[in-house]
């Protein structure tokens, strides 16, 4: 199995946009799943680079109506495993004197994909 490897390349105009390399070589597309406390968005493109083969160009469009004042974490993984690739924080309202509530944030967001994980575990082989 091939290592999917997502890599950010700028945010512009409300939308997140990245290279993901790895992805399969058969035509299909990479399913990526990006959530945002908890829940999946669908506002996510994944399509093939015209200039490289083996790469995709991946854009996430960062819906308006989940910004407000404080730190927004989006999770970006791999849909068949549930292994993060990558992730982005948006910071609104009153400039933060040191980064770490974003940091904190995401730890939240992991540990809360990490405790899902578990308890399905848990339940599956009981």
């Amino acid at each position: 199995m091939i290592e999917l490897s997502l890599t950010k390349t700028r945010i512009q105009a409300g939308i997140w946009e990245g290279i993901l390399t790895g992805g399969p070589q058969d035509g299909d597309v990479p399913d990526l799943q990006v959530t945002h406390l908890g829940k999946t968005l669908n506002t996510v493109a994944v399509a093939p680079d015209p200039d490289a083969p083996g790469r995709w160009q991946v854009k996430i469009a960062i819906p308006p109506e989940l910004l407000s004042d404080g730190v927004q974490t989006f999770l970006i993984q791999n849909g068949a495993t549930g292994e993060t690739l990558n992730s982005f924080t948006v910071v609104t309202g009153e400039p933060l004197g040191d980064d770490i509530r974003g940091e904190m944030d995401l730890l939240r967001a992991e540990l809360d994909m990490l405790k899902r994980a578990f308890r399905r575990h848990c339940n599956e082989t009981m």
